[in-house]
Order: C-alpha cells, then sequence, then structure tokens
C-alpha cells in the first residue's frame, strides 16, 4: 500500500472505531481521546510471520502511556485496538476494555472487548 492508500484505511478504521465506541453509549466528555490516524507515531516492521513489510502506528497519551495500536499489512490485512478501561455507560455487568478493528482489502469489522465487571 502506498501512503495516501494507508492514511485513507487508517482514518476508515478510526472511524469505525469511534463508532463503536459511540454505540456503546459513551458521552463524547467522557472519554480523553479517541483513536484519530495522524496521532499515531508510525514505525515500518517486517512481519515475522508473512515476511512482508506492515506499517504499525501506537497511539500514546500525553504522559506517553499506550493507548493502542493500528498495523496495516502488507497483504492488506489489518488489526487495530483502542483502549476504553470503563464501565459500560449502559449494562452494569460489563466493563469495556477496548474496542478493536480487523479486515482486509477495505473490509473493516469491528467490536467492543468486554469484560465481566466486578463486584
Amino acid at each position: 500500500m502506498n501512503p495516501v492508500e494507508c492514511e485513507t484505511l487508517g482514518e476508515a478504521i478510526c472511524t469505525q472505531l469511534t463508532e463503536e465506541i459511540r454505540k456503546l453509549g459513551f458521552a463524547e466528555q467522557a472519554l480523553s481521546s479517541f483513536p484519530v490516524y495522524g496521532q499515531a507515531c508510525f514505525t515500518n516492521v517486517t512481519d515475522p510471520f508473512s515476511g512482508l513489510d506492515s506499517l504499525v502506528g501506537i497511539w500514546r497519551n500525553g504522559r506517553g502511556d499506550r493507548l493502542g495500536e493500528i498495523k496495516l499489512h502488507g497483504d492488506g490485512s489489518f488489526y487495530a485496538e483502542y483502549d476504553v478501561v470503563r464501565p459500560h455507560p449502559g449494562d452494569a455487568r460489563w466493563f469495556v476494555e477496548a474496542v478493536v478493528a480487523w479486515g482486509r482489502d477495505g473490509i473493516i469489522k469491528a467490536e467492543a472487548k468486554l469484560l465481566p465487571a466486578l463486584g
């Protein structure tokens, strides 16, 4: 993928991650940040399984804590995860760990990673 294709796909993935967060019912002010493609710090890595190059971006907060990661693989597949780390706003039985997105060739699937709430 060329840089423009990576950016276009990355922005679409971030939009899908943000939509997943909103579908859970979080208010805009409930989270300190949302995934923005241009705010990730990117490096090129070689995928140990396929041997193909991958573009890997990491999101961090102002303190340098890791918030998430996006991986765009040379074969057209991708995976992204963005931390939410908050109780589910509409169902006290659940804790929202993160939202994830994956897919290939422009087809994006996404869902929340939920854990049972404590106590």
